[in-house]
């Protein structure tokens, strides 16, 4: 059942899902919003990064750039969806009324963005029940890869795009010849833990890359450039927009034990390619305790 929109041209509380003009819209949205919060991003760095806090741990980063552009979106989403919550990486979340939550991470791979690093973008979703992506329904999201411009976005039942050209994942030829992206963890334990899991999985496949924006990665494999992404810790705001990128382009998108996509585990690719990973890793114990 579609959602009832009032006359302000807002989700009704009471609604389930947008419909399919609705979802559209929304997507729209998300990519104008991602769009502009890069170009606030690329034009506003400086030539010397400044660390302005840290999160987990001193190697996890916050910079003025990832507060500036989270306030945009924010800012933004304040006018354009009043009755949406809000979830976003830096800020406090904001409820909402429309069963609509905006998730948002002003800046996917911060280090990279201090280091001048070519692969961070801003990542904007929007989600049905959310905050939890193990019960959230994605609807629509947008993916601004900062340095060089490109746009993937995607909406429910509506497939995904890179700039307008249509997306649809590559199927390697065996898991032995599939190039997999990964990312690690900021904590000493969690990194350990990935280490020994990855000398599982390099020797099953092509080869291994560590590129530092999941939602970049997520959208790689949407277009084919990766075979397959895994990563364990993801946060609801490095998946969001990008594992719909991935899914309406035909990706499997989940977890180990036939859970859903979380911070536990997420795998993406080709479904058939992406069964043979998570049997790998199940095998590896990749969602077993860190210590």
């Amino acid at each position: 059942m579609g959602a009832r929109i009032g006359q302000d041209g807002h989700v009704s509380h009471a609604s389930t899902l947008p419909t399919e003009s609705e979802t559209a819209d929304l997507r729209t949205l998300a990519r104008s919003l991602a769009v502009e919060a890069g170009a606030l991003v690329r034009g506003g760095r400086p030539a010397h990064v400044e660390v302005a806090a840290t999160k987990s741990s001193d190697v996890d980063p916050v910079t003025a750039m990832d507060r500036a552009s989270e306030d945009l979106l924010r800012r933004r989403l304040s006018v354009r969806r009043p009755d949406d919550a809000v979830l976003g990486e830096e800020g406090d979340d904001v409820a909402g009324t429309s069963g609509l939550t905006w998730v948002v991470d002003p800046i996917d791979g911060t280090v990279n963005y201090l280091y001048g690093v070519a692969s961070y973008a801003v990542s904007v979703a929007v989600v049905a029940g959310g905050p939890d992506p193990a019960t959230w329904t994605p609807v629509a999201g947008a993916v601004h890869s900062i340095v060089d411009g490109a746009t993937w976005s995607a909406a429910r039942g509506q497939g995904a795009d890179r700039d307008g050209t249509p997306l649809a994942v590559r199927t390697a030829g065996s898991l032995a010849t599939s190039l997999v992206g990964t990312g690690f963890g900021y904590a000493a334990d969690r990194r350990a833990h990935q280490a020994r899991v990855l000398t599982h999985v390099l020797p099953r496949v092509r080869d291994i890359r560590r590129l530092g924006s999941a939602a970049i990665d997520l959208c790689l494999v949407a277009e084919g450039t990766l075979d397959l992404y895994y990563e364990r810790g993801l946060n609801p705001w490095d998946m969001a927009a990008g594992g719909l990128v991935a899914a309406e382009a035909g990706a499997a998108v989940g977890g180990l034990r036939g859970a859903p996509a979380t911070d536990l585990m997420t795998v993406a690719g080709a479904p058939a390619r992406q069964a043979e990973l998570v049997a790998v890793l199940e095998d590896a114990g990749a969602d077993a305790p860190e210590v």
